[in-house]
């Protein structure tokens, strides 16, 4: 899970719905749970839920960005922030592991508290849902698809990468980092170049609102400054 800076509010909200575009042009049109690049009906997502905490309704603290699966999977749950692992506040890149296939699980070398939270948050928006999960309350519906979005992310990372070692020029690799923006899911782009500081630099900055303090000089990941992790 990609960990983004929000920055302070640009605005003051009378309507919820009008934060939609600065969070767009703070973090980009990614979901921030699955993070698919979405063009339409990507939500203003609340936090902690309105019906919930209404003071915080129209609170710039307490948006996300999420796409329709993500935010109807996490509803309107009572929130305890605490319980949870969240992008602009955690470096959620360390507590998430992406493997083979895009297939999202609880990072085992992270501390066993961590991976209870990472665990919870995976849950909340569903990340776990696939169609071979042995829960079926975790498999997902027809309308799901981030599982199936995963696998051909993944698989067209691969081939990028590839393309990169039979090629390897400035052209290529900037056309790739065109290609992962353009489809979203950074932390398999980021977890398939895994030995390529350059193209790691290269996806950090193209993908606009990704919490550069959660990286050192190296773009090796470090904790994040405030957060849990």
């Amino acid at each position: 899970m990609r960990p983004v800076t929000k920055g302070n509010a640009p605005n003051i909200y009378a309507n919820y719905q009008d934060a939609a575009s600065d969070l767009q042009s703070c973090i980009g049109e990614f979901c921030s749970y699955c993070e698919r690049h979405i063009e339409t009906h990507l939500a203003v997502e609340h936090i902690q839920a309105k019906t919930h905490v209404p003071a915080l309704r129209n609170s710039w603290i307490n948006f996300l960005l999420a796409c329709v699966n993500c935010n109807s999977k996490k509803g309107r749950k009572k929130i305890i922030l605490d319980n949870y692992l969240w992008p602009d506040i955690d470096n959620t890149l360390m507590a998430f592991e992406y493997s083979t296939g895009g297939l999202v699980k609880v990072n085992t070398t992270v501390p066993a508290s961590i991976q209870v939270l990472a665990m919870s948050t995976i849950k909340l928006v569903g990340l776990d849902n696939e169609p071979g999960n042995p829960d079926i309350k975790s498999r997902p519906t027809k309308k799901d698809r981030r599982w199936l979005r995963r696998q051909q992310v993944w698989q067209l990372a691969e081939e990028c990468k590839n393309k990169l070692i039979a090629n390897n020029t400035i052209e290529v690799r900037e056309l790739i980092v065109s290609n992962a923006v353009g489809r979203g899911m950074f932390s398999i782009w980021w977890t398939v170049f895994n030995g390529d500081q350059d193209m790691r630099e290269r996806l950090r900055v193209a993908f606009i609102g990704t919490a550069a303090d959660c990286f050192d000089h190296n773009e090796n990941l470090i904790n994040r400054v405030g957060g849990k992790i």
